[in-house]
């Protein structure tokens, strides 16, 4: 497969095209995309929180799990990554650790009704 598409322009336009493919539910293109950017700016988080929600949309979510790992271990307190991680988890069948994983989002949140 030819990625010259994907990879092209600068950071921001990669962005854009991301979220472009993303926001018309092309979970994989946005992926193609994403991970070039990722790999290119691998210290910003919103590029590999979009990642990882393409994966999960795409139902990558071994990689979408990895991702999620990844912004959760520099940032512990990145409520919307916890989450994801938590329902990434579910549906890999992996309950106990997807509980783990919602209930800190629920905290982190201020939602402590669910605690």
């Amino acid at each position: 497969m030819d990625m010259t598409y994907y990879d092209h322009g600068t950071p921001a336009e990669r962005w854009e095209r991301a979220r472009m493919f993303f926001d018309v539910k092309d979970y994989a293109a946005a992926a193609r995309v994403l991970d070039g950017l990722v790999a290119q700016v691998p210290e910003q988080t919103g590029p590999r929180l979009l990642l990882a929600r393409s994966y999960y949309h795409s139902a990558q979510l071994r990689r979408a799990e990895a991702e999620l790992r990844i912004v959760v271990e520099r940032d512990p307190v990145e409520h919307y990554a916890r989450l994801m991680l938590g329902r990434t988890l579910e549906r890999q069948g992996r309950q106990e650790e997807a509980d783990a994983q919602l209930r800190i989002a629920s905290a982190l949140a201020g939602d402590f009704a669910e605690l």
